[in-house]
């Protein structure tokens, strides 16, 4: 008697990612002739880390296609690797639901995601072959930092089926969100230690840097929460809510983090006290943040000038397209704007405190490469 896994839709996903991830794979080889490996690995990790932010955003999209349950099943589209095979079950859903989650063309857009999702999963995994096999010119750390980067992506992977099979459960895609936005920490990481550019900060600037990081986490998660929650829109006036400054909110509702989405913990509709309690503690975490990012743009504005503008860009990109998702009716365009402005802002702070990590401690290492810790 045999069991009933079928590993056959995984395999077939598997080998079109090994497929989409050799058209950037080819154009890496071409343009990396001739350079040394910490050279070579770099601008491998560089294509990985810039592919792997436009997957980042173009999740957000998808979420906010509303496309996240366009196949209802993982990882293929009603078993089948595209929705060209699902056709009839596609149109069968539409016909029955034609209001619901799944359209052809919603199918497409989370198909999309997946195979994008396959592909940098790929070239992660190249990179970790090629940390290997260069691990005496690169050091160690080289290629357990690759290492952990494949775990996170293959943790990242099932976080995206649990999105899905748990049918858009908040608290599973605020952490799929997060482990977008960590995939980027974890190349970037690998990215810093092959050409540090050590940057001197004293003592305390170096730990607003870690305060400027932990505030970004806090904002990041209840922004997430706000938008796998669809609390944007409980408030359409700014720097009001509801024509009030402190409106009805009911936290403890809001909060609870294990329960289905548009739900409380006891299966009761979650009501609009709720939900704008979570829009409200993501505007005054944005408070919290600006306050802390603008004293650490005044720190180091005469240290390190083009960080210090970029900085200020980034959080006022973050601030422009916040209040233009409430006041304008959550545009699509501004969404995804607030998406990658997160992502922006979370790796422009992890490259400083890579910098300033390492200019204390500057020494050679293997072939000359300093250690991101």
């Amino acid at each position: 008697m045999t069991t009933g896994v079928d590993w056959s839709p995984i395999l077939q996903l598997l080998l079109l990612g090994l497929a989409l991830g050799c058209l950037p794979l080819l154009v890496w080889v071409a343009r990396s002739r001739g350079r040394s490996a910490p050279q070579r690995l770099r601008a491998l990790l560089l294509l990985t880390l810039f592919l792997s932010f436009d997957l980042v955003v173009f999740g957000a999209f998808t979420r906010l296609s509303d496309s996240g349950l366009g196949c209802p099943d993982w990882p293929g589209c009603y078993g089948e690797l595209s929705p060209l095979g699902a056709r009839a079950e596609i149109a069968a859903e539409q016909a029955e639901r034609p209001h619901g989650p799944v359209t052809h063309g919603k199918a497409w857009v989370e198909m999309v995601h997946r195979y994008w999702a396959s592909a940098v999963g790929f070239l992660i995994v190249v990179s970790l072959v090629l940390a290997w096999m260069w691990r005496r010119e690169l050091g160690a750390r080289a290629w357990q930092l690759a290492l952990l980067t494949l775990g996170w992506v293959v943790l990242q992977g099932a976080f995206g089926a649990l999105t899905v099979t748990m049918k858009l459960f908040p608290a599973i895609v605020t952490l799929h969100l997060l482990g977008g936005l960590g995939l980027l920490v974890c190349l970037l990481l690998q990215v810093e230690r092959l050409r540090p550019q050590p940057l001197v900060l004293p003592p305390s600037l170096r730990a607003g840097l870690g305060l400027a990081l932990l505030a970004l986490l806090l904002q990041i998660m209840l922004g997430g929460w706000v938008s796998t929650n669809y609390a944007v829109l409980v408030c359409r006036d700014f720097p009001t809510c509801q024509q009030s400054w402190w409106p009805e909110m009911d936290f403890a509702a809001g909060f609870t983090l294990w329960r289905a989405l548009g739900q409380t913990g006891d299966g009761a509709w979650l009501g609009l006290p709720a939900l704008t309690a979570i829009h409200m503690a993501h505007r005054l975490g944005a408070l919290l943040l600006s306050a802390v990012l603008l004293v650490l743009v005044r720190a180091l504005w005469r240290r390190a000038p083009g960080h210090a503008r970029a900085l200020l860009a980034l959080l006022a990109l973050q601030l422009l397209s916040g209040v233009s998702n409430v006041v304008l009716g959550w545009p699509l365009l501004a969404a995804l704007a607030h998406t990658a402005g997160a992502a922006g802002l979370t790796m422009l702070l992890v490259s400083l405190a890579c910098r300033a990590q390492a200019a204390p401690r500057a020494r050679p290492q293997a072939a000359g490469i300093e250690v991101c810790a």
